[in-house]
């Protein structure tokens, strides 16, 4: 047995299983939790309610008793551009603590975990690792893409569609419609953003079955995974196999070169840290960088693409077939093990179906990784770009500053077309603890790539994007505008220069008048209460994975 057992406390537990129907012989198995984020306002999420009673069986074959229990399960497009988004990143932690509380609380001897959106799969992975006990997860798969007049839509296409209707450029008919059709089914945003990249960390991890991470959500093959998950954490907990046994440094490498492979999301480079800082493991935006130039991009699907979404990406050979690509390169550790098997393993069920959507590393889309860090005088500590979704004649880039206290202003002067071409657009104290809860910029970004102007500006934040993101968008600049950072003393008209491939984000402001701006910088308090006001206190800055729970 995973656990000591207390005899009193054990048996004050059975009484109260008895209760709810437990039989005293099956109380005596092993308990593993189910710990489930399924809710009816969540697509991601949606699915898992199909899956409960596979797993149980699985389970229960095994000589287990699997028990339900559930977690918060919230979703980033719900809440974009309103208040409610300064919650999502916060919520990762929430997550993570509600994993070790019903885990130690209910004496678990395992745990299956069933998530699949941006911040929730990362907070249980989070907390699953603080507890240590045997765990699998299950992520949900992904929804199909929208389609309207023979084009593809996601969620993303929705904000841009708002931007252009705003703007008068777009009817209000014309906009519903893509509403409406933006999202024809349960699942993960079908494209390469956070929740898709989160679920192949899992994976990656060695948490989840292999495919998992590519898989079409509710399919015959999301539901074989599903057993196999039953199945597989009862002999974890026969065998007493902890994630600290298999979790390593290289574990974490193996996630970030696939991060770069396939253009993965920003948000990323705070959750790996957060999560790898749980068991004493060092990945900061500095190990990114290093493996972003030594790993090209092999696949690119939206917003890399203009129209490859997950079903063309699973059809190519998936999660498996990358790689596939990346061992024969020797580009991932292979030797690595997991829940279901090593690295090796997962590339020999690979196969490269389409070299249009996954290339080999030898003919890669671009040189280097997706994502840069970027260092200067502005992101001292550091600062990231998706530049994979970024046109390669915006990856040196020069204009005057147009400086904002919010995300929102931004947005208004952009509709106002008060935004020229050739500026670079400044939003600062939307970081963790400037807004706090360091919310997306991504609906300003979608005004800009709704007016075609995701060439001609660029926007330096100390906010974060959706994984969706697009253009020459630049954030997590630590240390952020609430903390004092440069990027709290720019001034418009300042001239700033962004060079990706030289991994530099400058002012063109000197040192002396940096301090002499100081002397006069006053905070920009925005108000906070309760659960965001606990977040701003005691998070730790981007650059360290805006985390509570810092070791």
């Amino acid at each position: 047995m995973i656990r000591a057992w207390n005899e009193e406390a054990l048996d004050h537990r059975n009484a109260l299983l008895y209760a709810m129907g437990v039989s005293p012989e099956d109380a005596q198995r092993p308990i593993i939790g189910i710990i489930n984020a399924w809710n009816e306002m969540n697509p991601g999420h949606y699915p898992f309610k199909d899956v409960i009673e596979e797993i149980k069986e699985e389970i229960y074959r095994a000589g287990c008793l699997g028990l339900e229990l559930p977690v918060s399960g919230i979703c980033d497009g719900i809440c974009s551009n309103t208040p409610g988004d300064r919650y999502t990143l916060p919520a990762r932690d929430l997550v993570s603590a509600e994993v070790e509380t019903v885990a130690e609380l209910n004496m678990l001897e395992g745990m299956v975990l069933l998530a699949t959106c941006d911040k929730v799969v990362p907070g249980m992975v989070m907390g699953a690792l603080r507890v240590d006990i045997p765990a699998v997860m299950l992520t949900g798969g992904y929804m199909a893409a929208g389609k309207l007049d023979g084009r593809m839509l996601t969620l993303t296409h929705t904000k841009q569609a708002y931007a252009a209707y705003a703007s008068g450029e777009m009817s209000r008919e014309e906009y519903k419609e893509v509403v409406k059709n933006a999202c024809p089914t349960p699942g993960a945003c079908p494209f390469m953003g956070t929740a898709n990249t989160m679920c192949a960390m899992a994976e990656l991890l060695g948490l989840s079955p292999h495919g998992n991470a590519s898989v079409r959500s509710q399919s015959k093959e999301w539901h074989g995974m599903a057993r196999q998950a039953g199945a597989a954490i009862a002999q974890a907990v026969k065998e007493e196999k902890r994630p600290s046994k298999f979790i390593t440094e290289k574990s974490f490498e193996n996630v970030v070169s696939y991060m770069m492979a396939t253009g993965g999301s920003t948000n990323s480079l705070l959750h790996i840290p957060a999560i790898a800082n749980q068991i004493g493991i060092d990945i900061l935006p500095e190990k990114f960088d290093q493996i972003s130039r030594e790993v090209p991009v092999i696949s690119a699907i939206y917003p890399n693409h203009p129209s490859y979404t997950m079903e063309e990406f699973e059809q190519a050979g998936g999660i498996c077939a990358v790689v596939k690509e990346l061992l024969k390169a020797e580009k991932i550790h292979g030797e690595v093990e997991g829940m279901f098997g090593s690295i090796k393993e997962k590339a020999e069920k690979g196969e490269n179906r389409n070299t249009d959507v996954i290339h080999s590393v030898a003919v890669p889309i671009h040189e280097h990784g997706g994502l840069a860090v970027l260092h200067g005088n502005i992101g001292t500590d550091s600062a990231i770009v998706k530049f994979s979704a970024v046109e390669p004649e915006a990856w040196t880039f020069a204009g005057p500053a147009r400086c904002y206290d919010s995300q929102d202003e931004a947005w208004q002067a952009m509709i106002r077309d008060e935004i020229q071409p050739g500026d670079v657009v400044v939003i600062r104290y939307e970081g963790p603890k400037g807004s706090p809860g360091m919310p997306h910029m991504e609906t300003f970004m979608a005004a800009v790539l709704g007016k075609g102007m995701g060439t001609k500006v660029a926007l330096v934040s100390d906010g974060r994007f959706s994984g969706a993101t697009g253009g020459l968008a630049i954030g997590h600049v630590s240390p952020e505008a609430y903390e004092g950072g440069p990027i709290a003393l720019i001034q418009d008209g300042d001239m700033i220069r962004i060079d990706i491939e030289n991994r530099t984000l400058y002012a063109e402001v000197t040192e002396e008048e940096f301090q002499e701006r100081r002397k006069k910088w006053s905070l920009v308090q925005k108000p906070a209460s309760g659960w965001l006001d606990l977040y701003r206190k005691t998070c730790t800055s981007a650059h360290r994975g805006a985390c509570m729970f810092w070791k």
